[in-house]
């Protein structure tokens, strides 16, 4: 093995978290993978490598697992921590687990996805935009996350799941906590993220429980109803199971989708000719999202553990190393995007790596699209003096995978 290491590689720094792409541009120029002292971690960076590893079966998702066992042998004997606590809730969701008890877990989310009928949401989707971007104009607050980008998919997923809407903001709350540790959490809230995303998700498991006997008293057509229903095999969710699901689906059903939206929104303002390509040309819009995807997308990196040796272009990886797959770096590689840093929403084809790929493709990705497309293409019709605000200090939360906007003042003439 030709090991590659670089002292100062740090993910967590002010310097990734603001600009990640050139980063992760050294580390492509480096090595196919590059050691990293601080973070313990292999990363990976270069398109092809990454887009072979995300299907590559001597890389685990359960993630959780081998530091789950590190934190238990820190515990004082006979006490368990916050850390310890949360990781061992978080072990049982399906985006840290492997086959076979992946491929349940997908199966029985998927059936519950499928009864949505996704694909016949976009005149419903549309109309929550509308009434969204109503109130933002009316209102004049200026910060297009809060009241813009994150009402739409709260909304939505809420809607599906069967949660009151007056209750978005507990859960945006508790997601917020839960982000801390699930998204790798770096700066000030980096030493107390276990102690408060134990809070959360408590809190959110209480609540969720109540959905959960409401549903089976009273089934109705909600994706709650239809986890807590056996499937045709007689296959059902146990309860802690089931509990993990919906908080797993509460979580990621919006958060992403918020990032990516105001990553987006913001690629677009600074960069005005494709703004205005977009104006001209609404019918991009869905090429738009899958660049606004690929540019700046919601997630910079997912993590895996090796469980053989593998091959990451000419170098082995040990059995029992952890690797950090670098969307953000793959997605940015000039080897297989032409003009990689520049934005282009008209680029085709677009096989970015923003959702994944194999079986721990985003399950979601069909809905996050879609939401994306109709807030977007709403925003850029309706708002056509959309631009920052003068005073406007763009900053990004410290954290390891999401790439995320503290806040996105706006101004405009609508």
């Amino acid at each position: 093995m030709s090991a590659t290491a670089l002292d100062d590689v740090d993910l967590l720094s002010p310097e990734a978290t603001e600009d990640p792409y050139s980063v992760f541009a050294t580390l492509r120029d480096t090595a196919p993978a590059v050691w990293s002292e601080r973070h313990q971690s292999w990363v990976v960076a270069r398109f092809s490598d990454v887009e072979a590893a995300l299907t590559h079966r001597g890389l685990s998702s359960d993630r959780v697992a081998p530091v789950l066992a590190r934190q238990r042998a820190k515990d004082e004997p006979g006490t368990e921590s916050s850390a310890t606590r949360v990781l061992d809730i978080l072990k049982s969701w399906m985006v840290v687990s492997d086959p076979p008890e992946h491929t349940r877990l997908r199966k029985l989310a998927a059936g519950a996805f499928k009864a949505q009928r996704i694909s016949l949401m976009g005149e419903h989707i549309q109309s929550r935009v509308d009434a969204i971007l109503d109130d933002f104009i009316s209102s004049g607050e200026r910060d297009l996350i809060h009241h813009v980008a994150y009402p739409l998919p709260a909304a939505i997923i809420a809607e599906m799941m069967g949660v009151p809407l007056e209750d978005q903001d507990r859960f945006r709350a508790w997601s917020d906590e839960l982000a801390l540790v699930a998204f790798g959490a770096g700066g000030e809230a980096r030493g107390e993220r276990h102690t408060r995303a134990l809070r959360g998700i408590e809190e959110m498991f209480a609540y969720l429980q109540g959905l959960v006997d409401a549903a089976r008293a009273a089934p109705g057509e909600d994706m709650i109803s239809a986890l807590a229903a056996p499937v045709e095999d007689g296959d059902r969710l146990a309860d802690d199971e089931l509990l993990s699901m919906l908080a797993l689906l509460l979580f990621a059903g919006h958060e992403t989708t918020i990032n990516a939206t105001a990553n987006g929104v913001l690629a677009l303002l600074r960069n005005p000719d494709q703004l205005a390509l977009l104006r001209e040309q609404p019918d991009l819009a869905p090429k738009a999202v899958e660049e606004v995807l690929r540019i700046d997308g919601a997630i910079k990196v997912l993590i895996r553990w090796t469980t053989e040796d593998v091959e990451v272009g000419d170098m082995t990886i040990p059995a029992g190393d952890r690797v950090f797959l670098a969307l953000a770096g793959a997605n940015h590689d000039p080897d297989y995007f032409p003009d990689a840093s520049a934005m282009d929403i008209t680029r085709h084809p677009n096989r970015h790596v923003a959702f994944g790929r194999g079986i721990h493709a985003c399950i979601g990705a069909q809905l996050a699209r879609l939401e994306m497309r109709h807030m977007i293409a709403s925003v850029v019709e309706r708002l056509p003096g959309l631009r920052l605000a003068d005073d406007a200090e763009i900053s990004h939360v410290p954290s390891l995978a999401a790439r995320a906007l503290r806040e996105l003042p706006v101004v405009h003439d609508a």
